[in-house]
């Protein structure tokens, strides 16, 4: 009696040990295995295709789109780069101390994801008015202290000529010039304008016979009489953008 007690006794001390039959063991569970998955590739930059006049598409509309955003006038958005675009190019251009030559490449590119703003051009900043860079050849109207349109001119070429003034019966001889200085805008026409040196579309006069207009040549380089040419599509809106009696500061800033 006493041995069977015993062998009870040590089988139920094997159990309480955790050793019973093989299906009551703890099993070990399988690791998972890990799938490793490749990192996304990073997305290319897009590809922006350098333009110069003659360029269409998509890409052209998209400048148009950006220069009209910026204040500059490229004319119609119309995926075509013709001679209102690359004037507006050569203003950006002229802006930010970039090579005006009329071809959007990287550096312009970049200058128009980051655009820079204007400098005046004097120390007088009213809310309205007019700064013309004769160095650059640009100007910027100002509309409550904003610019409102910035774009590219032509100013006096600094070439000797002889011509009779309107209502004088000699010639007088003098240096095609643009004269730096604080001015305000006065008389204005509508049209074309026939004077003794050629014709002048929409005028407004701010120093003397010195009047903004528009032009159907406007080079890159000065080459007006002394008058502040601008391109035409510019030059039928800009008598609605600038009053009369505005103040009009022309320098030659380095």
């Amino acid at each position: 009696m006493r041995r069977r007690f015993a062998v009870i006794l040590a089988g139920g001390a094997l159990l309480a040990a955790g050793c019973g039959p093989e299906e009551t063991q703890a099993r070990p569970t399988p690791e998972t295995p890990t799938t490793t998955r490749p990192a996304p590739a990073p997305t290319p930059a897009p590809v922006r295709r350098t333009l110069k006049p003659g360029a269409k598409g998509e890409d052209v509309r998209a400048l148009q789109r950006r220069l009209r955003a910026l204040r500059y006038d490229p004319g119609k958005a119309d995926g075509r780069y013709g001679p209102s675009t690359r004037m507006a190019v050569w203003a950006f251009q002229k802006v930010h101390r970039l090579k005006p030559n009329g071809v959007v490449g990287k550096r312009v590119w970049a200058a128009l994801d980051a655009p820079k703003q204007p400098s005046p051009v004097s120390r007088k900043r009213e809310g309205d008015r007019v700064d013309v860079d004769l160095r650059r050849q640009y100007l910027v109207v100002y509309r409550d202290g904003r610019p409102a349109l910035i774009t590219h001119i032509s100013s006096g070429s600094g070439e000797y000529y002889c011509a009779k003034d309107r209502g004088a019966t000699v010639a007088r001889c003098r240096y095609a010039t643009t004269g730096t200085g604080d001015f305000r805008t006065g008389r204005r026409a509508s049209g074309w304008e026939v004077s003794p040196l050629g014709r002048l579309y929409n005028p407004i006069y701010f120093n003397g016979g010195i009047a903004f207009h528009g032009a159907l040549d406007v080079p890159s380089s000065p080459a007006s009489h002394g008058c502040v040419r601008m391109p035409m599509h510019v030059a039928e809106y800009f008598p609605k953008l600038v009053r009369t009696g505005v103040p009009v500061h022309v320098r030659k800033p380095r």
